[in-house]
C-alpha cells in the first residue's frame, strides 16, 4: 500500500476550515456559498461533499489569481457577489476565506460593507455572512463551528421569546438530521434545528431542478434563535470560543446546555432528559419501547462485539460519542485517533478510557502514518470511521464500520442513521458483524495452517519448483534458453505513468526498444497472431505482454488474451511485464491467470530520486508528481514484488542505469529486491530517445554497464544478455521477426 495514501491527518490538508464551514451552510435556507481564494478549494469541496451526499452542490469562487494576491481580491469578490445574486437569487450568501486570501490579509467584512453600500443591497432580502477560515488554521471541524458562530452572531436579534429550544447539531448525515427532528416532534417540543440538512443535502427526486434546493434552517428562525428557552449543544470538545451556543448564552442570556452527538445509550439518554428538563415534557412509549430493543440488541451483540479491537478516528465531536457507545457494549477502541489539535478532546477521551480494563493509545492531532505505526503491533481488527482510513484498512486487510464524513466509497451514506436509539442498535450490528464476517472468512484459513502447515509448506514448494522450471525455456530468465522463442502481444496500448526516458513511438520497424510496436491488437488478433506465430516457430516457449504502454493499465485486454491463447493451447507460459503501480490490486488476479514469471521495473526505492524519474504517476483517478508520485509507485511496486514472490511467482527486476540520476543507488536497490524475493536483476542502460525529457542524457557504455552489473552480481543474480526487446518481438533474443508478422491476423 503506497504511504502517500496512509501518510494523511485524519482531516486531510484539503478537508480543512472552508469545507467544515461549507458544510455547515449548506444546511440554511436559500444559502449558497463563495469562497473567497482560488479556485481549486471550491472545486475540491464541490467534488467532495458530492461523492459523500451524491446530491449537486454549488460553491463558488472570487477566482484569485497573480494579481489578486498582490494587489488583492476585492474586485474579485464583488464580482463573484453580484453573479452569484443574478444567477441564483439567494436568501443568504456565506462567504468563507481560505488560505490565499488570509495570507494576503484580506477584510472580507470591509469589502462586504462596501459592497451593500455600492450595490445598494436590501439586507432585509438578502444577507451576506462572513468567515475567516483559512485552511491551514485548523480542520474541517473548526470550520463547521466556525461557519454556525459567524450566521448566529450575524443574524440573531433580541426580539419577543419563542417558547422554541435551539438544537445546534453536530456535523451529521442528513438521515441522522431527520431521525432527531422525529424524536423531538414525538416528544412534542418546539425547536429550531440548526443547521438542518435533512432535505437540501438529501432531498427527494424533482422534475424540475432547482439551484438552490429547498429546505434547511429557515433565516427567520436563526435570527429568532436569540429569543429560545435554551440551545442544545452537540459540541462537547469544541473551544467556547466557536460554540454559537455560548454567543447565545453570553449575549442574549438563552440558557447553554451541551451534550455529546445522541450515538449510543447513554448519550441518547443525556440529550432526551435535557430535553425534558427544559420542556417539562415526558418522553413518549414509542421512544422508551426503542430504548427497550436497543438494551435488547446489545445483550445479543455483546459477545461479538467483545471481542472487537478498534482503531476510532474523525472529528473529535464523533469521535467522543463512539469512544461512548464502544464502552458501552464491551468495544475496545484501542487507539483512538483525530486530525484535530484539540486538547480539550484528549482531556475529555482521557477521563472515559479510566473506565477500560486496557491500555489506551490517544493520538491528537495525527496522521495514518502514525496510527498505523501503532496498529501494527496492538492486534486491531476493526476500524471505525470515514472513508479516508480505507487504504490503511487496506494495508491492515481489515473493515470499517463507516461513519462519519467523508464517505465516498460507498452509496447512501447521507441517509445511513447512527443517532438515536435505533441509529445505535444499527451501530453496533455493523461492529458485530463485522467480527462475524471475519471468523467466518477466515477460520479455514486458520485451521488449514494449524492443523495441515506441512502440507502447506509442501505445496507452495511445488508451486515455486514448478515456476522456476518455467525459466529452464524462458530466454529471458536464463541464459542458456537462447535457442526458444518468444513472442510479445502488443495489447496493453495505455500508461498510467510518464517517464523522462520514455518515447513511444510506433511503427518503427528497424528500432528495437521496450515501447516500440508495429500495431496494437485486440485480444481476438492476440490469439491468431499466436496461432500464425506457433506455427512458424516450434520452439515457442512463452508468451509475454510488455506494453507498449502498461500492462496493468489494460488489464481488460491482458486477462481476455491470456484466456482465449490459453483455451487454444493450455500449455502456454506466460510472463508479463509491468511498472508495478497496479501490482496490489491485480497480484492475486495475475497468479489465478497462470502467469509463472513477472518482470517489474523498479528504478529507485528513493522516493527524491524517482521524482526525477517519472513526471507524473496516474493513481486511482488522481494524478501525483514528485516525491508524492515516487512514495505512490515504490511502495506499490515493493509490496506487489514482495506478494508474488511470497505466492510463488519466479521475479525478475528490470533497472534502467541513468547516469546521473539513479546510478548512485543502484546497489542499495539490488539489495531490497532480494530482500523482497526477486529471482533475478536486469539492470539496462537508458536508450536517449528523441522526444523525451531525457533525450540529451548520455547512456552509460559498456564498460560502465558491465561494472556495476559485476557489482550487483556480488548480492544477487544478474541478467547480462538482456536485449531491450519491442513490444511485438517474436523470436529468439538474437533474431527478431516481428517485422514479418506485422500484418494484423
Amino acid at each position: 500500500m503506497s504511504r502517500n495514501f496512509v501518510n494523511l491527518n485524519i482531516n486531510q490538508c484539503k478537508m480543512c476550515m472552508p469545507l467544515g464551514a461549507s458544510l455547515a451552510f449548506k444546511g440554511v435556507e436559500g444559502s449558497i456559498v463563495i469562497l473567497h481564494g482560488s479556485q481549486g478549494c471550491s472545486t475540491y469541496i464541490r467534488r467532495h461533499m458530492a461523492t459523500h451526499y451524491n446530491e449537486p452542490i454549488d460553491i463558488a469562487s472570487s477566482s484569485l489569481t497573480e494579481n489578486g494576491a498582490v494587489f488583492g481580491g476585492t474586485k474579485n469578490l464583488k464580482s463573484g457577489i453580484k453573479n452569484l445574486i443574478k444567477v441564483y437569487n439567494p436568501k443568504i450568501i456565506g462567504i468563507f476565506t481560505t488560505c490565499l486570501a488570509d495570507t494576503i490579509g484580506e477584510d472580507i467584512d470591509r469589502i462586504v460593507k462596501e459592497f451593500i453600500e455600492e450595490e445598494h443591497i436590501d439586507t432585509n432580502s438578502l444577507k451576506l455572512v462572513t468567515a475567516h477560515t483559512p485552511g491551514y488554521g485548523a480542520t474541517q471541524t473548526e470550520g463547521y463551528y466556525v461557519a454556525l458562530r459567524k450566521t448566529v452572531e450575524q443574524l440573531s436579534k433580541k426580539g419577543h421569546k419563542n417558547n422554541k429550544v435551539n438544537i445546534i447539531a453536530a456535523n451529521l448525515n442528513p438521515g441522522d438530521i431527520r431521525n432527531i427532528k422525529n424524536y423531538l416532534n414525538e416528544v412534542g417540543v418546539g425547536y429550531i434545528m440548526f443547521p438542518d440538512i435533512s432535505e437540501t443535502l438529501d432531498g427527494g427526486y424533482r422534475k424540475a431542478y432547482e439551484r438552490i434546493p429547498p429546505g434547511g434552517t429557515k433565516i427567520n428562525d436563526i435570527v429568532d434563535m436569540a429569543n429560545s428557552l435554551a440551545t442544545i449543544e452537540m459540541g462537547i470538545s469544541i473551544d467556547r470560543s466557536l460554540s454559537p451556543g455560548q454567543y447565545l448564552s453570553d449575549n442574549y442570556g438563552v440558557p447553554l446546555y451541551v451534550t455529546p452527538a445522541p450515538i449510543g445509550l447513554r448519550n441518547t439518554d443525556s440529550f432526551l432528559d435535557t430535553v425534558k428538563n427544559i420542556c417539562g415534557k415526558e418522553i413518549p412509549e414509542v421512544i422508551r419501547h426503542e430504548r427497550g430493543r436497543l438494551l435488547d440488541a446489545m445483550i445479543d451483540a455483546h459477545k461479538y462485539n467483545a471481542q472487537v479491537r478498534a482503531i476510532v478516528y474523525g472529528d473529535p465531536e464523533i469521535v467522543y460519542s463512539l469512544v461512548l457507545i464502544c464502552e458501552e457494549n464491551g468495544i475496545l477502541p484501542k487507539i483512538i485517533a483525530t486530525g484535530s489539535n484539540n486538547s480539550k478532546f484528549e482531556k475529555l477521551i482521557k477521563d472515559k478510557i479510566k473506565n477500560f480494563n486496557d491500555e489506551i493509545i490517544v493520538l491528537n492531532d495525527t496522521d495514518f502514518e502514525t496510527i498505523e505505526s501503532y496498529a501494527t503491533n496492538n492486534d486491531i481488527n476493526l476500524l471505525i470511521g470515514n472513508s479516508d482510513g480505507r487504504r490503511l484498512a487496506e494495508k491492515l486487510k481489515l473493515e470499517i464500520v463507516r461513519i462519519g464524513f467523508p464517505i465516498h466509497d460507498r452509496l447512501g451514506a447521507q441517509r445511513v442513521i447512527f443517532t438515536g436509539y435505533n441509529g445505535s442498535a444499527n451501530f453496533i450490528d455493523l461492529t458485530s458483524n463485522s467480527i462475524l464476517a471475519r471468523k467466518e472468512e477466515g477460520f479455514r484459513e486458520e485451521a488449514f495452517d494449524k492443523y495441515y502447515k506441512n502440507s502447506t509448506e509442501k505445496e507452495n514448494n511445488l508451486v515455486k519448483i514448478s515456476n522456476i522450471e518455467h525459466t529452464k525455456t524462458h530466454p529471458c530468465f536464463n541464459k542458456d534458453a537462447h535457442q526458444y522463442s518468444r513472442m510479445h502481444i502488443p495489447v496493453a496500448p495505455a500508461c498510467n505513468i510518464s517517464c523522462n526516458y520514455c518515447n513511444r513511438k510506433y511503427d518503427c520497424s528497424n528500432e528495437s526498444r521496450p515501447g516500440v510496436t508495429s500495431e496494437i491488437l485486440k485480444p481476438e488478433e492476440a490469439l491468431r497472431k499466436y496461432i500464425a506465430v506457433k506455427q512458424r516457430f516450434e520452439n515457442l516457449s512463452v508468451v509475454g505482454i510488455a506494453g507498449p504502454g502498461e500492462a496493468l493499465a489494460n488489464f481488460d485486454n491482458v486477462r481476455k488474451s491470456v484466456k482465449l491463447i490459453k483455451q487454444f493451447d493450455p500449455k502456454t507460459t506466460f510472463c508479463l511485464s509491468t511498472n508495478g503501480l497496479m501490482l496490489p490490486f491485480y497480484a492475486n488476479e495475475l497468479i489465478d491467470l497462470g502467469f509463472s514469471n513477472i518482470t517489474i521495473t523498479i528504478n529507485t526505492t528513493l522516493p527524491e530520486v524517482a521524482a526525477k524519474i517519472y513526471r507524473d504517476v496516474n493513481y486511482l483517478g488522481e494524478n501525483f508528481k514528485g516525491i508524492k508520485a515516487g512514495e505512490v509507485i515504490i511502495n506499490n511496486q515493493l509490496d506487489g514484488l514482495r506478494f508474488l514472490s511470497m505466492h510463488g511467482i519466479v521475479c525478475k527486476v528490470n533497472l534502467v542505469l541513468i547516469k546521473g540520476i539513479n546510478d548512485f543507488c543502484v546497489e542499495d536497490t539490488v539489495k531490497k529486491v532480494k530482500d523482497l524475493g526477486a529471482y533475478i536483476t536486469n539492470i539496462m542502460p537508458m536508450i536517449p530517445v528523441k522526444g523525451s525529457v531525457f533525450e540529451n542524457f548520455s547512456p552509460v557504455n559498456q564498460l560502465e554497464l558491465k561494472e556495476i552489473r559485476d557489482k550487483c552480481g556480488s548480492i544477487m543474480k544478474q541478467m547480462y544478455h538482456c536485449r531491450q526487446c519491442r513490444a511485438d518481438a517474436i523470436g529468439t533474443l538474437d533474431k527478431d521477426c516481428s517485422s514479418e508478422f506485422a500484418c494484423k491476423g
